[in-house]
C-alpha cells in the first residue's frame, strides 16, 4: 500500500487580486511544479494551525486562514496525497522564498498558465473561475 500524506495549501490573495504561488526546487519531490504554499500536517495539528506554521517556516511571514476552498486526494507514483486548500490573508510581513526555487504573485486570470502539481489543479480551476 502506498504511503498516505495529508498536506495543506494556502491560496494567499493580495489587494490586486494576485495569488501567491511557489515553484518547487529541483531537489524537492514534485520538482519544478508550481504549488500553493503549505506543507504536511503534524500530529495533533489542525489544518489551519499547520498552514500558519508552514508559511512562517518556509516564507517568513504570518497568515490568517480563512475558508476551505478544496479537498483533493491525488495518487502519485510513490504516494497518495490528500491536499486541503484554504484561502488565506497575509497579516504580517511579505513572503520570501526560503526553500522554493521561485515565488510569484500571479493575477487570478493567469493562474491556469502555470504548471501546477496535479493535486493543486482542482483548486486552481476553482479559483480561476471565481473572479
Amino acid at each position: 500500500m502506498k504511503k498516505q500524506v495529508h498536506v495543506v495549501g494556502a491560496i494567499i490573495e493580495n489587494e490586486n487580486k494576485e495569488i501567491f504561488c511557489a515553484l518547487r526546487g529541483s531537489d524537492m519531490s514534485l520538482a519544478n511544479y508550481w504549488e500553493f504554499p503549505g506543507g504536511k500536517i503534524e500530529s495533533g495539528e489542525t489544518p489551519e494551525k499547520a498552514l500558519v506554521r508552514e508559511i512562517k517556516e518556509e516564507f517568513n511571514c504570518v497568515i490568517e486562514v480563512d475558508k476551505k476552498v478544496e479537498d483533493t486526494t491525488y495518487e502519485y507514483e510513490e504516494v497518495v496525497v490528500r491536499l486541503e486548500t484554504y484561502k488565506a490573508t497575509l497579516v504580517q510581513g511579505q513572503p520570501v522564498a526560503l526553500e522554493h526555487a521561485e515565488v510569484r504573485w500571479v493575477p487570478r486570470e493567469e493562474i491556469e498558465k502555470l504548471n501546477f502539481a496535479p493535486a493543486d489543479i482542482p483548486a486552481v480551476k476553482k479559483i480561476s473561475r471565481n473572479q
